[in-house]
């Protein structure tokens, strides 16, 4: 008895250090859940430059806000945005805008202007090497004398071939939005769009900048349209935005918690009350789920340095698993006779305990070995508390609850009854066909499943979000950040070489509509090769004596100084273009995420694809294996083809689970170890052959799931082992109640939109039911099936 109370004095010490760590980490640090959905994804680091470039794009667009504000008439879309524009103004410690006016375009442009000469298209550069000099006389002649001879920047003598223009109407041509009255403007069919680039200065991932931003966005929304007056047919505003998918997973994860989280603690209360018919067990109960909770919070604080909000939403579902060892001492408790004290019961029921907590644990681990780190942390949590809430049950329960406490109510009567009813299975006839009608049912529905691992089943954002980004890509003809090539050589001059080499056989798909073209750095600032290429191709059919220059002269009137000063002029604005010396331009800015740097030793680039459909991406990557250095990234594939492998990785630890349970259970149940685990087993395939008749499709958590049935299941087969004689309903009552709430717990994950904890919820919905139902067929046959109503204390 000492040494019983020393440990649950040292238990409350501990207790005591739990509960001041949680109300520093809540009330003086103030931790904020993480909410990075990326967190969730596999981490792969085969290859740090291809990380490095898929982090690299998506940093880029995580702090972006794009807002087309839009109405049919010009004027009204103007008004519109500047009254959107006017509320974000207020708050320029949460925005920045890109204002468009005439200086920013000059600015745009002035680099150029120094480097126009071997600035020219593909297309340009083809005809240079074809074309005569009658050709490029009249194409100069055109530019000067006829009234649409095309755009023209800066003096006619300045682009006399309309090269540098050209080239400058193709760069404009990657993106449809075009400035107008101050504004970027961008239009369809139905309205025109202003379109308000916006940049966060607050991290998107934060709940607490997302409670800051969301408002404002509504608010200057609101302010749009009502002050342009416009309805909802005459206006509209399209927002999109890492920052508004966060607050949604967040705000959706936050309600998930609550409701999991408090129907599991409802049900579970309600169970306890109608079974034991006092306010001392559900106390009981409730703190050891409490310090279970609250040491999983520290610990996993302690090795992560932060926690996930989907963590949280998952260890809600803890509630319904770790009062299994609370349930069980207290059921045995209930029907304990009053000569036995509650530490001598503990040691007779400390083995089966010991073994349903490592079982979970290990369910738990399997958890902890896929590649997710979302998903390690879950595991960690969970496991952490369970063993928390263990030690609970272990360390305080036997001091807090004595002989004759506890009084059975008409819950555990009319329960209890139910064993002597269940049927058991023999070694008989019936038996047998009831085994083979099973296996085929259950075959039939397995081989209906198809696996189906795409990473885009596990995202569900509201439809507002998903139309409204669908729209603004259509508008903008934006690239994906999530599928680019990645290219890479040993000094940038061969990364320029490789991305012009890649472009030349990306030309023909932009021809037949497959792309709608592409956004690469060497678009801006062509290979030193290439420049030098140019700007000897000019020399020799534009600028020589006797070529179009001078026959230019001679149909204007220019005499041969004119000819020197114009082809002195246009050389000196021949010096090669830098790499270096555009990023540094304020006309770079929207493509300085193209431009990895120097990573590992190597220096990379990204070539993004516009207008890419799914189903070409198969075609693209075969096109990268034909260009040195260069690599095609398809993340939603990538990651996608991992949840694939870990899926049958996962399989095969989930069998291998359970020969490491049935090894552990041989020292103690011996011949009847199989008894602990076939219902498990049996609960498993059932549950796969219904997701299957139900049309559902094979993914990595419902394997996962299976994983974590396995350290649930069993505990049940360890309870109805501990008292295989039927007469006593002691562990019958506590599979009940241990079941009941597992379902309360997990099984509201079902009711998640989350696809992910959907899949897992649904499959522990439906395991735990069929196991719970399962257990008592595998009990000993040869006990009789007479069930003694005050073993299970109902008077």
């Amino acid at each position: 008895m000492a040494r019983a109370r020393t440990f649950a004095i040292l238990w409350l010490a501990a207790v005591c250090l739990l509960l001041g760590h949680n109300a520093y980490l809540w009330f003086v640090q103030r931790i904020v859940p993480d909410t990075d959905i990326m967190a969730l994804l596999p981490v792969q680091d085969r290859d740090p430059v291809l990380q490095r470039s898929f982090a690299h794009m998506v940093d880029a667009a995580q702090q972006r806000v794009i807002v087309l504000v839009g109405a049919r008439e010009w004027e009204d879309a103007k008004r519109a945005a500047d009254a959107y524009a006017a509320v974000l103004a207020k708050r320029p410690d949460l925005f920045a805008a890109t204002q468009a006016n005439e200086q920013l375009q000059s600015d745009y442009l002035a680099l150029f202007q120094k480097h126009r000469l071997v600035l020219m298209t593909a297309a340009q550069q083809a005809q240079l090497e074809k074309e005569g000099a009658a050709f490029w006389t009249q194409q100069a002649l055109a530019k000067l004398y006829a009234p649409f001879g095309g755009p023209k920047l800066g003096a006619w003598q300045d682009d006399p071939f309309g090269l540098f223009a050209g080239w400058a109407q193709e760069r404009a041509q990657e993106t449809p939005v075009r400035p107008r009255d101050g504004h970027l403007f961008v239009a369809d069919d139905a309205m025109q769009y202003v379109l308000l680039p916006l940049t966060l200065k607050v991290p998107a991932l934060s709940m607490t900048a997302q409670d800051q931003v969301l408002p404002l966005l509504q608010a200057a929304k609101t302010a749009a349209l009502q002050g342009a007056q416009l309805g909802a047919q005459q206006g509209r505003v399209i927002e999109a935005g890492v920052i508004l998918h966060a607050a949604a997973a967040s705000a959706q994860a936050s309600r998930e918690m609550h409701t999991i989280g408090l129907g599991s603690l409802a049900g579970i209360v309600l169970l306890v009350w109608c079974t034991f018919r006092s306010l001392k067990p559900i106390g009981l109960i409730l703190l050891s789920l409490g310090i279970g909770c609250l040491g999983a919070l520290s610990v996993c604080w302690l090795l992560f340095g932060q926690i996930h909000l989907m963590t949280l939403v998952f260890g809600a579902s803890l509630i319904g698993v770790a009062q299994d060892y609370g349930a069980y001492y207290l059921c045995n408790r209930l029907s304990a006779p009053a000569t036995l004290d509650s530490q001598t019961l503990l040691k007779k029921l400390l083995p089966s305990l010991a073994l349903t907590l490592l079982a979970a644990v290990i369910g738990y681990t399997g958890l902890a070995l896929t590649p997710f780190p979302g998903l390690r942390q879950m595991a960690v949590f969970s496991a952490l508390g369970l063993i928390f809430a263990w030690l609970t049950v272990v360390c305080w329960f036997p001091q807090l609850i004595g002989p004759q406490t506890l009084r059975g109510g008409a819950l555990a009567q009319r329960y209890g009854a139910l064993l002597a009813r269940w049927p058991v299975l023999r070694a008989q006839r019936t038996t047998w066909i009831a085994a083979v009608l099973f296996g085929a049912a259950a075959l039939f529905g397995i081989a209906r499943m198809k696996a189906n691992d795409d990473i885009r089943q596990l995202q569900n954002p509201p439809k507002h979000l998903v139309d409204d980004q669908l729209a603004l890509g259509k508008l903008l003809d934006a690239p994906t950040p999530v599928q680019f090539f990645l290219v890479r050589g040993t000094s940038q001059e061969q990364v320029l070489q490789r991305e012009e080499e890649l472009k030349r056989r990306l030309d023909p798909l932009v021809q037949r509509g497959k792309l709608t073209g592409y956004q690469a750095l060497s678009n801006w600032v062509p290979s030193a090769r290439t420049q030098q290429e140019r700007r000897a191709l000019l020399d020799l059919k534009l600028l020589g004596h006797g070529g179009p220059l001078a026959a230019l002269a001679q149909q204007t009137g220019e005499d041969g100084a004119w000819v020197d000063a114009t082809a002195a002029r246009l050389r000196a604005a021949g010096t090669p273009l830098t790499l270096d010396a555009f990023l540094q331009a304020p006309s770079s800015e929207p493509w300085r995420h193209l431009w990895l740097g120097k990573e590992h030793g190597e220096y990379a680039s990204i070539v993004a694809l516009r207008g890419l459909n799914f189903a070409d991406a198969v075609m693209l990557s075969r096109l990268a294996r034909d260009v040195a250095g260069v690599q095609w990234v398809d993340k939603v594939a990538e990651i996608s083809s991992v949840l694939g492998a870990y899926r049958v990785t996962m399989g095969f630890v989930v069998l291998a689970a359970y020969g490491v349970v049935f090894l552990l259970l041989l020292p103690r149940y011996r011949g009847r170890a199989w008894r602990v685990i076939a219902p498990t087993a049996a609960a498993s395939i059932a549950t796969l052959a219904i997701l299957g008749y139900a049309g559902q499709d094979l993914q990595l958590f419902h394997v996962l799931a299976l994983m974590l049935l396995l350290g649930i299941g069993v505990d049940y087969g360890i309870f109805m082992q501990e008292s295989p004689d039927r007469r006593d309903a002691t562990a019958w009552l506590a599979v009940g109640l241990s079941a009941a709430n597992t379902i309360l717990g997990f099984g509201l994950l079902a009711l998640s939109n989350t696809p992910a904890l959907h899949s897992f919820g649904l499959t522990m919905l439906l395991g735990t039911l069929i196991v719970w139902l399962a257990v008592p067929c595998f009990g000993n046959p040869s006990i009789k099936k007479k069930v003694d109503a005050d073993a299970i204390g109902i008077r």
